[in-house]
Order: C-alpha cells, then structure tokens, then sequence
C-alpha cells in the first residue's frame, strides 16, 4: 500500500519465507471467489503452480490449513478457503487497514515536510 511517499508492506515470516502478505492476501481473495487455485491463479496472472506453490506455504505456515482441495475442478472439486483461512485474510486485511491510519500519526507529517520529491543532483 502507498500513502503519498510512505509504502508499507505487511508480511508474516515463518522460517526462511512469508506465510502471508499482500500478494497471498489477493490470492485467498481470488480462491475464495473463483472456487479453485487454478481459476484464482488466472485471474492474477500466475501460472496454476506458483499458485499452488504459494498456497502450499501457506498451509504449511499456519497450525491449521487456509485452504482445502478437492480434485476435479467443476465436478464437484477446486478449491476453498478454510474457516481459519477466512479468519486470516480478515486479520490481515484489518491490519492494513490500521497500517494506513499511519499517514495521520505526527511523526508521518514530520518526515514528509523534510524529504524531496526527487532526489537531489549533489550530496
């Protein structure tokens, strides 16, 4: 997210990886909406691995799975975010949403009234 010069992004670390951020926050979205990870990973521009791939971490990350599979696609298979899946995402995307309250803390004014809009040609 951008907030006029300020750009915060949020990530969750586990391990040597991200068990969340921004981009598997729009890929639960896009399970969650498209039915399967092969539909959420088109309508992002991912191939179906990376997507599976990120879904993969995810569940691996967490106690309890964000996501559950079923095969067959349209027959009855694809894919779901789980309860905590949900839960997840919404967690997540309200501390986004708290992120973004830091363009109106002093300190935010304070940096803002001192830094360029491009930087300078000399030291």
């Amino acid at each position: 997210m951008l907030l006029g010069a300020l750009k915060l992004k949020l990530q969750l670390v586990c391990g040597d990886g991200y068990a969340l951020g921004p981009g598997k926050a729009d890929l639960l979205d896009a399970i969650a909406r498209e039915g399967s990870i092969s539909g959420a990973g088109r309508a992002l521009g991912m191939s179906y691995r990376r997507a599976w791939v990120l879904v993969d971490e995810m569940n691996r990350c967490f106690t309890e799975r964000l996501v559950d599979t079923a095969p067959g696609g349209g027959k009855g298979g694809g894919a779901r975010l789980t309860e905590r899946g949900r839960a997840m995402l919404a967690a997540y995307r309200d501390l986004e949403g708290a992120a973004a309250q830091l363009a109106e803390h002093p300190s935010y004014a304070t940096l803002m009234t001192a830094l360029r809009e491009e930087p300078s040609t000399t030291a």
